[in-house]
């Protein structure tokens, strides 16, 4: 007998993979494609900015064992579970900082489309697939997201004039190294952004962009990495997801947590021996009721991201059972991308580290141009958002005590003295002044790295089912040298005080903190290689199964170096493809 599915394709996540599908199966079986989100949406103007907020905007939910740093765990032994938007995990000798919500990983990353170099596709990846082979599905992709370069500035008065990545040009050319503009997926006006309009619209203004969602002209205010506010951010939810819903009636369920995924059996009946051919039925919990539920689907797309497909799979394979015949290279090849977080302090040049898109240049170190396939990284600019620069403000007695002191005393002795008459006091405004100058956010630097590590990361599962990770982090430390001493040069040219890797790369900790994991479901040319197929005819699809994907940051078989954004979005794209037969386009109708 026939069995009646529910749907066409149920995708699991809805970042830039999630996304992508969602756009594009729903297209070829409109009305008939579900998307699983376990985060919230975001609508404008929501996202947590007051400490309270920000301090519990964490996930854990209540039958979380994964092991995460102790503020996330007091915050949720506060308030039982948390459904917030960072997942922060904590494994030996690495961090991982990923997003739940509607757009995934685009809701919190610095905006960059950069296609990684071609010789990167002869590392580790499989025969055929390369940078001309995805060229035509990075155009579309980039043409989808926005992403083209800051727009240009008439002067240092104007308010286009990014001081930031004026220093980092300099820094740049005094060490010969190639520095360019990035390109940004950053809403400046749906002409310039999406038009390719030399003249962007006026900071602040809303407009629709191309697919009908509103949004706003970037207001260059540095919160790109903790959810954009006024939606000037070119995240999935306002491109790929918009048009699936409003153009072909895609369906989209948030706070919702796929469990486990099982194959059918010609009868409709759960069968771990089926291989697909018959569809798969998707387990799941709703956060919102607190219920469990179920749904069949011909196809599953999995799209949670590289930590979430990885955790699935392995679930599946070695705990429910549900999908045994999975590679036995599930979970290897982790890389963090080289991610490497510092800061360079109180410098004796202005740098202005609250104002603009987080990145707005990259500087080449080896990766592009002489590449060095041990010390391959770029360095790019980083900016804070103005709060953080006020918290940033209390390093300041640490960094300088004894000017600090003195201004304190100044401060006082003016204020007694105001209690005197006919004392010539300076006004309040002299006096905050006066506390206030020397913002150490106008002469600090935060520095982004990322580049080639080894790539030899191994994903498996811990005691309780969730998600561990075994990193050999010595195989790269020619990586993290390169970029510490490039950190050191970066403090010379600025004449900053003090050059700081992040807190978590000091000793005893000595982690690694990443924000780009990809890996452990890796594209292959054969199951012993790999989990999903690189073939023409199966793109995607994962070895052993009929009509199931996975399409995120998972299945890049090792570090780029460059921002994976671009990558992930092209590879989807390619999948897509595959398994529609429809040449992608970024009209997405």
């Amino acid at each position: 007998m026939s069995i009646v599915m529910e749907h066409e394709a149920l995708i699991i996540g809805s970042g830039f993979g999630g996304g992508t599908m969602c756009a594009r199966l729903s297209k070829r079986w409109p009305g008939k494609v579900l998307l699983l989100e376990r985060g919230k949406a975001y609508p404008k103007g929501r996202f947590p900015r007051s400490p309270n907020d920000l301090a519990s905007n964490f996930w854990s939910p209540a039958d979380d064992k994964s092991v995460r740093p102790s503020h996330v765990l007091q915050q949720k032994t506060n308030k039982n579970m948390l459904l917030g938007m960072f997942d922060v995990r904590s494994f030996p000798r690495m961090d991982t900082v990923t997003c739940a919500g509607l757009g995934g990983g685009s809701l919190i990353y610095a905006n960059v489309f950069l296609r990684p170099s071609a010789r990167l596709f002869e590392q580790n990846w499989p025969k055929g697939l390369n940078l001309q082979t995805l060229a035509p599905y990075y155009d579309v992709a980039q043409s989808v997201l926005g992403a083209r370069t800051i727009p240009p500035h008439r002067d240092e008065n104007d308010t286009r004039f990014i001081l930031r990545t004026q220093a980092f040009q300099r820094f740049a050319a005094e060490q010969n190294l190639p520095s360019k503009l990035a390109d940004i997926a950053v809403f400046f006006g749906h002409d310039y952004s999406y038009a390719n309009q030399p003249q962007p619209s006026e900071i602040g203004l809303q407009e629709k962009n191309r697919y009908g969602a509103v949004q706003t002209s970037c207001t260059y205010c540095g919160e790109c990495d903790i959810g954009c506010n006024v939606h000037a951010k070119n995240s999935t939810d306002l491109n790929y997801i918009h048009a699936a819903r409003e153009y072909h009636g895609a369906k989209v369920q948030t706070q919702t947590q796929v469990n486990w995924i099982i194959p059918l059996n010609a009868a409709g009946e759960d069968d771990a021996t089926a291989h697909g051919e018959h569809g798969y039925r998707v387990y799941y919990v709703d956060y919102s009721s607190n219920q469990p539920g179920s749904v069949t689907t011909q196809r599953v797309v999995v799209s949670a991201g590289t930590l979430g497909s990885n955790e699935l799979l392995l679930r599946c394979r070695d705990v429910f059972h549900s999908l045994p015949a999975i590679s036995p290279r599930l979970g290897y090849r982790f890389s963090g991308n080289g991610d490497f977080l510092s800061f360079v302090l109180d410098g004796k040049k202005e740098i202005n580290s609250t104002y603009g898109p987080v990145i707005t240049q990259y500087t080449d170190h080896h990766l592009f141009e002489n590449h060095d396939p041990d010390r391959a990284f770029l360095l790019e600019d980083a900016s804070v958002p103005t709060h953080a620069g006020w918290a940033m403000a209390t390093l300041e007695p640490v960094l300088d005590p004894w000017d600090r002191f003195k201004i304190l005393l100044s401060v006082v002795k003016e204020a007694i003295c105001s209690l005197y008459p006919g004392h010539n006091s300076r006004r309040m405004g002299g006096l905050i002044n006066q506390l206030l100058s020397q913002d150490i956010t106008q002469y600090s630097s935060v520095l982004l790295c990322m580049g080639i590590d080894k790539s030899d990361g191994r994903f498996s599962l811990n005691p309780a089912g969730f998600l561990d990770l075994d990193w050999p982090q010595k195989t790269s430390q020619k990586l993290y040298d390169a970029i510490l001493a490039i950190g050191e040069r970066f403090k010379t040219f600025s004449g900053g005080r003090y050059f700081l890797p992040m807190p978590n790369w000091l000793w005893p900790m000595r982690h690694n903190v990443s924000v780009h994991p990809l890996g452990g479901c890796t594209l292959a040319d054969s199951p012993s290689e790999g989990v999903v197929s690189a073939g023409e005819q199966d793109r995607g699809q994962v070895f052993g199964y009929t009509g199931l994907y996975v399409a995120d940051g998972s299945i890049i078989p090792g570090a780029l170096g460059a921002n994976p954004a671009a990558t992930i979005t092209a590879l989807s794209e390619w999948i897509a493809h595959g398994i529609t037969g429809q040449q992608p386009d970024s009209s997405l109708r």
